[in-house]
């Protein structure tokens, strides 16, 4: 017994302080941030974004919008649970970095399939701990995000410059969408879905209520949409600037008038361009589980999960403001009742996050049978 606890206690102990690698994170604004590298040893570099969701993580690593992106949670014990393979939102990880405070050594949960440090090495991203987390988000918060890299590394400037001026995330949804198109049989109404790097659940939402369901390719061309006839477009989430899809936002200007036209975070953003508002990036985002919104026709606020760095800042013709952000007064949702198009900034599937904006699948879907 004894044997037993000292074998134990010896590999816990090589567990802990064995092993460890130095790294650090450099911002294109001079400032490092020294700690421990841990999942796959390999340099990256990313857009430094931060999120404030305190469970997820998961979610957070496997959501297709933050593809391009350095992720700092700002929870500081991370791991605790581990990772199962229930409650990805894509099919790996997308994240280009993951930074943490603390991980969790032992995870204790009986889902638990895989620790943190095996899943973001088994998909080949770095990530670095602790770190002062907070520090590092009040620094984005206060002068924004910006350009970071996770490195082993000491770098001179010229080589800082060119990991820097080398990265762009323009591509990012040609990136995560869907090659094929996918299936989901249903006996209600005829959803076509456009994958601008869709999270499962909003596929799932519209499955658990029955729909028949198109999931397109983001470059899909309009006559193989309407080949399907469907009852509404839903334009999806995704990551980067709505700006860098002009063929989205083309499909979309065909589409208006004909079909009811639905959306959510990156597709409320296309939408919005199509029908001839104005979006902006944001000066850090908003990406977490704790935001206020304000529904103007319910009269009523809800704690919502988002995740986006582009906001739509001025509404088009005709919309009416649907729902509000009441952080910042960003617009978070938009209404045209005689077109039939109805958007949200938000994201009312979670996952990670609150579910009580779930209804507005529901919403969407009387929309849509309101003829």
């Amino acid at each position: 017994m004894v044997i037993l606890v000292n074998n134990y206690y010896s590999f816990f102990m090589i567990y802990i302080l064995g092993g460890i690698m130095k790294a650090k994170l450099i911002l294109e604004n001079g400032m490092i941030f020294h700690g421990e590298a841990f999942g796959y040893l390999e340099e990256t570099v990313g857009e430094l974004v931060f999120t404030t969701v305190m469970t997820g993580y998961q979610e957070v690593l496997t959501d297709p919008s933050y593809h391009g992106q350095i992720v700092v949670m700002t929870y500081p014990l991370i791991g605790n649970y581990g990772i199962n393979l229930e409650d990805m939102q894509s099919d790996r990880v997308r994240v280009k970095g993951f930074i943490i405070k603390e991980d969790a050594k032992l995870p204790n949960n009986f889902r638990c399939e895989i620790t943190l440090e095996a899943y973001v090495k088994q998909n080949k991203v770095m990530g670095l701990k602790n770190i002062d987390t907070r520090h590092l988000t009040r620094i984005i918060r206060d002068t924004g995000t910006k350009k970071a890299v996770i490195t082993t590394r000491d770098l001179s400037q010229e080589e800082l410059g060119n990991i820097f001026f080398s990265f762009s995330n323009s591509d990012a949804v040609k990136q995560v969408t869907r090659k094929d198109i996918l299936k989901i049989e249903g006996s209600k109404e005829k959803i076509a879905i456009i994958d601008f790097g869709i999270k499962k659940h909003i596929i799932e939402s519209f499955a658990k209520r029955n729909c028949d369901i198109r999931v397109f390719p983001a470059y899909t061309d309009y006559e193989t949409i309407m080949e399907y006839n469907p009852d509404a477009l839903f334009l999806s989430n995704g990551p980067g600037d709505p700006e860098d899809l002009p063929e989205a936002i083309e499909l979309v200007k065909k589409v208006i008038g004909k079909k009811p036209v639905i959306g959510i975070c990156l597709g409320h953003q296309i939408a919005a361009l199509a029908m001839g508002g104005k979006t902006a990036k944001m000066r850090f985002g908003h990406r977490g589980g704790n935001h206020p919104v304000k529904d103007i026709e319910k009269n009523k606020i809800y704690i919502s999960s988002q995740n986006h760095g582009y906001k739509v800042t001025e509404l088009p013709e005709g919309t009416v403001l649907s729902h509000v952000n009441l952080n910042d007064n960003s617009i978070e949702g938009m209404k045209n009742k005689e077109l039939k198009v109805y958007t949200v900034q938000f994201h009312p599937e979670a996952s990670p996050g609150p579910e009580e904006t779930a209804y507005i699948f529901d919403d969407f879907l009387n929309m849509i049978r309101e003829g």
